[in-house]
């Protein structure tokens, strides 16, 4: 049963000595299927900021996420993982010169969603303190919370019977589990599910009603979230060689129903975002820029809008800067990618050896990368990431402030205001566009 272990690498503060210190625990990303604790290096970002850096695994794809929809198999066994590695912190950290009363949990992409999740499940309460998403808050529709998976692929694949979920699921156990893991990339699959455990309620539901834990939340985006590294593991067509018009028009129709809007409202949309523009180079910018508001940006400006009505301190940044390390394995037109804030943060231009986040990096690089382990590391203590020497970063309120993060910080407010205020206009439109539909059902009834 090894895939059920498990890994919690530690890195511990040189002046560890009988101090308790503040604990960071990270959740890494990959698309929910790959991806590991043993990609990431805790020890420079522990060493600099005095904190304990603790990196867990958990199981990923179908050994993480499958459910039948019934009692036989609810899902979020990734988030149990998570919820269990939690608990082991908070029994034994304090061995470890870690204080298990203030806890951080930071991930991104998929740890981001997951980090988000935590925040808004009553099993994870008291498990951790403050909270870091990176560019990732999931939101999905009620109608896809109660089954996740493709049944019928995954016995397809598998060659198991369907005839009921008990025996669907017998059939899985016998198989090995890195035949279920390399399999997992060919089947869809919904990362969140009610499971009446870690999930009760839907994701908006709970945060419209004030029901999650008012810890201190910081979270972030980058300016090109759909820039390379998302679109370079896909499979959708039109995502890794962006097309024409209506190529790309084809491609955003297949991601209306994950965020839950009609394809009668595509028509909007795309003129919203590409406009009349016929250059190839202005099309894929525009487009990737749709991309990376409808799956990231406009969910975590969501969740903030709910999140900072709890009174809780709450946090918003966006992440600018390009690394100098990309300059000949990127496409030029690609600007901060997706999760390209993680090697800073991590202190990656200092470290050596096997793991090497940022391994060429300009001396104003080193320097951002101190900033951000500054500012990560003072939200871990305070739940404020501002500190001496950094510039200010507002916290996110009715004025909607945020901080760039490039070379150079600086304030704003108001992300990407305009796209906020449209799609705005597109859940009215939504709205309006049901409500249409179910005047139609009753009066065919």
């Amino acid at each position: 049963m090894d895939e059920l272990r498990l890994a919690l690498p530690l890195r511990l503060p040189d002046r560890a000595g009988t101090l308790q210190h503040q604990v960071m625990v990270w959740i890494h990303g990959g698309n929910f299927i790959f991806g590991g604790a043993g990609r990431y290096d805790g020890s420079a970002l522990s060493a600099y900021e005095n904190v304990v850096v603790v990196i867990i695994q958990y199981r990923l794809g179908l050994l993480g996420y499958f459910n039948t929809g019934d009692e036989h198999a609810r899902g979020n066994w990734a988030y149990l993982d998570q919820v269990a590695a939690l608990r082991w912190v908070q029994g034994n950290i304090e061995h470890f010169g870690g204080d298990p009363a203030s806890v951080t949990l930071f991930g991104v992409s998929a740890g981001s969603c997951a980090v988000f999740t935590h925040v808004l499940s009553p099993l994870s309460k008291g498990l951790f303190h403050k909270a870091i998403s990176e560019s990732g808050i999931i939101i999905p529709p009620s109608k896809n919370l109660q089954l996740s998976t493709d049944l019928e692929k995954i016995a397809s694949i598998f060659k198991c019977d369907i005839s009921s979920s008990l025996s669907l699921l017998n059939c899985l156990r016998k198989q090995k589990a890195e035949h279920i893991v390399l399999n997992s990339k060919e089947i869809s699959f919904l990362p969140l599910v009610l499971d009446g455990v870690f999930l009760h309620k839907p994701p908006e539901e709970i945060l419209a009603g004030k029901e999650f834990k008012a810890v201190p939340f910081m979270i972030g985006v980058t300016n090109n979230e759909f820039g390379w590294n998302i679109r370079s593991t896909s499979k959708l067509p039109g995502l890794r060689e962006i097309g024409d018009r209506k190529s790309i028009t084809s491609t955003v129709e297949v991601f209306l129903p994950m965020i839950d809007v009609p394809s009668d409202l595509l028509p909007m949309i795309i003129d919203e975002y590409l406009g009349d523009t016929e250059d190839p180079a202005e099309l894929r910018d525009r487009f990737l820029d749709l991309l990376g508001d409808m799956a990231i940006v406009m969910p975590a400006i969501k969740a903030l809008n709910y999140y900072r009505e709890s009174g809780a301190p709450t946090y918003f940044f966006e992440f600018q800067h390009r690394p100098s390390a990309y300059w000949d394995s990127k496409p030029d037109y690609v600007k901060a990618d997706h999760g390209d804030e993680v090697g800073f943060v991590f202190g990656g231009p200092f470290l050596a050896g096997d793991i090497q986040l940022r391994s060429e990096v300009t001396e104003e690089e080193r320097n951002l990368s101190r900033t951000l382990m500054k500012y990560w590391a003072n939200f871990a203590r305070n739940g404020n990431p501002n500190g001496e020497g950094l510039v200010e970063w507002p916290s996110y309120n009715l004025n909607e402030e945020y901080l760039q993060i490039n070379l150079q910080q600086k304030k704003d407010r108001k992300l990407k205001e305009k796209k906020v205020e449209f799609w705005k206009k597109v859940i009215l439109e939504k709205t309006k566009s049901k409500s249409i539909q179910n005047k139609k059902f009753k009066l065919e009834l």
